[in-house]
Order: C-alpha cells, then structure tokens, then sequence
C-alpha cells in the first residue's frame, strides 16, 4: 500500500524483489555495456561485424524492456515498483550504497523510449555511417551512451544515478567529437564536456547534502523522510538539483553547448536531443518530485528557467538557416515545455513525461529526416540551397511532415495532446505562465514550417553538380516507424492512462474544473499556432529565398542567428575572466613563489662560487694567503700598541 509522507503527496512504495522476467532487469544495461566493450577493445577484428553487433545488442534490450512492460502492466498499482540488488558497490564509514537498480511506472517508459528510439538509430546508422573507415568505433560509443542513459534511470539511488549521469557525459563528448579532425567538433566536444562539469557540480553537491541530510542517497529512503527536512534544505537539495539539470538538458543558462554539438554525425543529434542525454534533467526533476513539492521556491525557479528556454531556443531557431541547428533550438524550447510541466507539481509531472516521449518520437524523427536530406544532399545543412525536394526524397518528405505536424501541435496528432495538456495545466496555475505557453506554441508553428517551405517547397537552390535523392531502406524505415509513432502517440492519454500509470511515483494531484475548458484551450492553441504558421507562408513560403543570408537584417535575426549571444555571454563573464585569472596566477607563481622558493638557493650558490675561487687547490696560493694575511695581522697590532 501507499505510504504518504507527511507534508507531501508523495507516494512511499516498498519495491519488491525482482523475479520471473523482471530477473533480467540488470541484462538490459548489459548488453549494450557489452557490446560497448568488445567493439572499442576488440578493435580492427571485428570492424567487419561490428556494426551489426552494436545493433542487434540494444534490440535485445528493448525486447527485455518490452517483456517487462508488460508483466508490470498486469500488476496491481499497488505493486508496480521492482528491485535488483546486484551487489555491495561501496561501504564506508556511514555511507552504504548497493548497485541496485529500480524499476517502476516512469523507468519502464524511459527504458522504452531509449532501447526502443536508440535502436532505430542504430538500424539508421548502418546506413548513414557505412563508408565511415571509423564505423565500428561510432557503434562502440552509441552503445556506451545507450548504456550509461539505462544506469541513469534504473539506479535505485542518486549515486548510482550520478554513475550513468557521467557515462553520458564522457560519451557524448565521444560522439560530437567523432570526426575529431574537424577543429569545430573536437571544439564542440569540449564545449559540451565543460559546460555540463558546471552542471555536474550542482547534482553532485545536492548528492552529499542528501547523504548528509538523510544520511542515505536512495530514493526510497529519501522519499520516506524528506517530511522531516526544514524548507530550507529542500529548497537548496532543488535548486542544486536544477543545476544539474540545466546542464544536463541544455536549460538557460548552460545552454550554450547544445548547437555545437551539431557537429557530431547526425545520428549522434538524434540520440543526445530525442531519447537520451537532453530528457535526463526533466527524468531528474520528476524523479526528485519528493523534494520539489516541499520546496514551492524551486518550483517557482524551474517555472522562470523553463519559460526563458522556451522563448530563447524558439527564437534561435527562427533565424538559423542550418537545418541540424534549426533542429537543436527546437528542442531546447520543446525541453523548456517538458520542466514547465514539471515545475507545475503534481498536475504537470504526467505531462512533463508524456511530452517527453511524444519528443522522443518525432524529433528524432526530424533529426534522422535531417540527415536523411543531407545524404541527398551532399552533406549541405544550409536550408538556402535546398527547396523543392519532396518529390525528390518522397519518404523523407512524407515522413518528416508527420513529425513537423505533431511538434506544432495539428489536431490528432502526439505532439497535440502532450502540448495542449501542459499549456492547460500552466493556464490552471497561472494565467501568465500560461499564455507564455500558448506564446511559445505559436513560434514554434512558424520556425518549423519556415523550416519545411525552405527544404522541401519554395524554388530549388541546389548547389551545382549535387543531386539530390532518396536515401537507402536501411534509413527510410526508422523514419516510417518514428513517423508512425509520432501520429499514434497520443493514445497513451487515453481515459488519463498515462496520468493513472505514473500515480505511483508521481502521486495524484486533486481535481479541480480548470478556469477554462480543455475544448477551449485546444481550439485557442490551434488558431495560435495557425498564426504562426500563416506567418511563416508570408514571410518565407510567398517570398523568394536568396541562397546566402541577407546581411542587412532585423536585429532579432542577427542576435538569433548569434544564438542571442550566449556564447559572448560566457566568453565575458567566464571564459575572459577564467584566462585573466590563470595568467595573473601563472605570473605570480613563476615570479613570486618560484622567487621566494629558489631565491635562497641562488644566493647560496653565489656565494659558494666566491669560496671556490679561494680554494683553487695551487700551495703557493694559500702561501701567499697565509703571508698577506699574517702581515694584516701585525699591522693591527702594531697600530693598536701605537695608538
């Protein structure tokens, strides 16, 4: 039965021990952890099958998942929380953690999304990476990033989620940096791997304040006791926790990485922005929901944060002209919608993870149709030297329209229903945040459609001598699949299912009649996206496109197009002061301590030259020395008995 702690709405579960297919919970993060290691130490001998190894492992776990799925499903809510204890990971003094792993309502939709989403993008990637000399090596760290993303949120604890938080770390610095003979990617790799040790340190601080609050870094425990910590400690366990989150999931203002790593293989764009490494912050938010519904001032502060993402990725992408960056700033804004709905509590939680999934679906759909137009286009990601090219690339065209009219949120399709749901709950709390809501949806509805007129209709720029055509069935079917699914995502609000299935971590929020019925939110939200969409026609689609960019511009497009000069920003503010800092304290080490510490020692050795000149070893030298320094002495004594 539920255990509610007091001064929460939390559910406490004790899990039950893992047995009959959830005995294989711990198979799921090691197939792809194996396939990782034999294909980085198994080296040029398994080149030849490599690829399809790296493959066929995560398949295996998305069928685990899968079987999984459905056993929990024939549980009673009641009983929906599974644990594995593996083994005793560390003991030391009062810290005692276990390798176990928990499975429950929101792991088993994450282990869906990322076996399932990252296995298309494997089967996409044998076609995409297939004259890559590197192939086997990229199938190693996709593997390794699928692995690390299943620690993360199988971990029954925060250290173990730390583990895989890091894993995606060290390997999407990996992947953007794949073609490391590019100075712009092994750059943005180093961007990405920086900027999220920022974040890093905020999630690893709220982790040892846990342990020393607590005394305990399971959630379960966590959970049962966070009733009896003041307001105050909750507020710093959520602001750290946002922290890591920001960085995490490329939130303002750690995000300025998320469009360089665009410079990684545009499979690696899909797996960072749909199914893995960007979703972990909103999964961290959800599934510290124990902490943020006791301190109502974070909340308030993932509220502000997610509101400026929004604006600030969609206003990016409104002025980029390459397609994969147009892509990236989309979803730091669509990420920006899913920690709106988690900063609303236990109304949005639900949302915040059915948004999360409908993402999933068709934005790695549309980063896979983006690579798909760039393999027919000679790797060109400039949208000014595309156009007309859906009856060139028929699927791609047809398959990526499906992704573009569930993210603007067209009636019937996913992205509709997960939107429409957060912007209803953020106009129930606050008709402000609200409207900022409703605001952001119909900027969304012009950048991606300015996005489709620029690739797929107005008047063909190609560049000369390219020629553009469909890409391989190997590519063309992960997007069938991620199209299909981003028409047919929305059943999952069918009768709240995914409201009801996630109660148990997330709890039940009170019913209250909205200020506004639901009807009324949709009809209001379509006709706002229509504006933008119409917008987009008039100022793009009835217009002709010049191939290079116009400089004479607005300066909402040059400081869009400047990435709203987040990069000047932190150049200012960090980056400048850090290399100031390091210069004066490499001066003052060299000339002030390096002077204290080896001055003595040359005075020293000054000196000692002077002795060594006495001593020259010649008998007729200290004879000398002897007489002169005998007749010094009788000249002092013959003056002193004169005197």
């Amino acid at each position: 039965m539920y255990a509610l702690h007091e001064g929460g709405s939390i559910p406490v579960v004790d899990p039950t021990s893992a047995d009959g297919v959830f005995g294989l919970l711990w198979l799921v993060i090691a197939l792809p952890l194996a396939g990782a290691a034999v294909l980085l130490i198994g080296g040029k001998y398994t080149d030849r099958w490599g690829h399809l190894l790296g493959t066929l492992l995560p398949i295996g776990s998305f069928a685990i998942s899968l079987a999984m799925f459905i056993s929990l499903l024939g549980r009673d809510e009641s009983d929906r929380q599974v644990s594995q204890h593996l083994y005793q990971w560390m003991q030391t003094g009062h810290l005692d953690v276990g390798m176990d792993l928990l499975y429950d309502p929101l792991s088993a939709l994450f282990l869906l999304l990322i076996t399932g989403v990252g296995s298309l993008i494997h089967v996409y990637s044998i076609g995409y990476m297939a004259h890559d000399p590197r192939r086997r090596r990229f199938f190693g760290y996709l593997n390794l990033f699928v692995a690390a993303m299943l620690m993360l949120v199988l971990s029954e604890n925060y250290l173990g989620l730390f583990l895989g938080w890091e894993g995606v770390g060290l390997a999407s610095y990996l992947l953007i940096g794949f073609w490391q003979h590019k100075p712009t990617a092994a750059a943005a790799a180093k961007k990405a791997f920086v900027i999220n040790r920022v974040g890093d340190m905020g999630l690893s601080l709220a982790i040892m304040l846990f342990f020393i609050t607590f005394g305990s870094t399971s959630f379960t425990v966590i959970s049962a006791g966070a009733g009896d910590a003041s307001t105050t400690t909750m507020t710093i366990l959520g602001l750290l926790l946002l922290l890591g989150a920001c960085g995490k999931s490329a939130q303002f203002p750690l995000q300025a990485w998320l469009l360089d790593a665009m410079e990684g293989p545009t499979p690696v764009s899909a797996l960072i922005h749909a199914a893995t490494m960007v979703t972990a912050g909103v999964y961290l938010i959800v599934r510290s929901n124990f902490v943020f519904e006791l301190a109502p001032h974070a909340q308030t502060v993932v509220v502000i944060v997610a509101v400026i993402s929004i604006f600030w990725g969609a206003w990016i992408s409104c002025a980029k002209d390459d397609i994969k960056k147009a892509l990236a700033g989309s979803t730091m804004s669509q990420i920006g919608y899913m920690m709106l709905a988690a900063g609303l509590g236990v109304a949005g939680y639900a949302f915040a993870i059915m948004h999360l999934l409908m993402h999933g679906f068709f934005k790695a759909n549309m980063f896979l149709g983006a690579g798909s137009v760039m393999h027919g286009m000679d790797d060109d990601v400039d949208m000014r030297h595309y156009g007309a090219l859906r009856t060139m690339m028929p699927v791609t065209f047809l398959t990526f329209s499906m992704g573009y009219l569930a993210i603007i949120g067209f009636p019937g399709f996913s992205g509709f229903w997960s939107k429409d749901k957060i912007i209803e709950t953020a106009l129930a709390d606050n008709w402000i945040i609200g409207l900022c809501a409703l605001a952001g949806a119909g900027v969304t509805g012009f950048y991606m459609t300015r996005m489709m007129l620029m690739t797929f209709f107005t008047d063909k720029r190609w560049e000369k001598g390219v020629h553009p055509h469909e890409s391989p069935s190997v590519m063309t079917v992960p997007l069938m699949v991620l199209a299909a699914l981003s028409v047919l995502g929305g059943v999952v609000l069918i009768n709240d299912w995914i409201v009801d299935f996630l109660a148990p971590v997330t709890g039940t929020a009170p019913h209250e009649d909205p200020p506004i019925p639901a009807l009324a939110v949709s009809v209001i939200a379509v006709l706002v996206v229509a504006v933008g969409v119409a917008a987009a026609w008039f100022l793009v689609g009835k217009r002709d496109v010049p191939r290079t960019a116009p400089q004479d511009v607005s300066f909402a497009t040059r400081a869009g197009r400047e990435e709203l000069y987040g990069n000047t920003i932190n150049n200012t503010l960090v980056v400048n002061p850090s290399t100031h800092l390091t210069t004066a304290l490499l001066a003052t080490d060299r000339y002030a301590v390096d002077g204290v510490l080896t001055g003595g020692p040359v005075a020293v050795g000054a000196l000692a030259g002077l002795a060594r000149r006495v001593q020259n070893g010649y008998v007729r030298s200290y004879a000398l020395s002897i007489l002169v320094g005998a007749l010094i002495v009788a000249a002092a004594l013959l003056a002193v008995n004169l005197a």
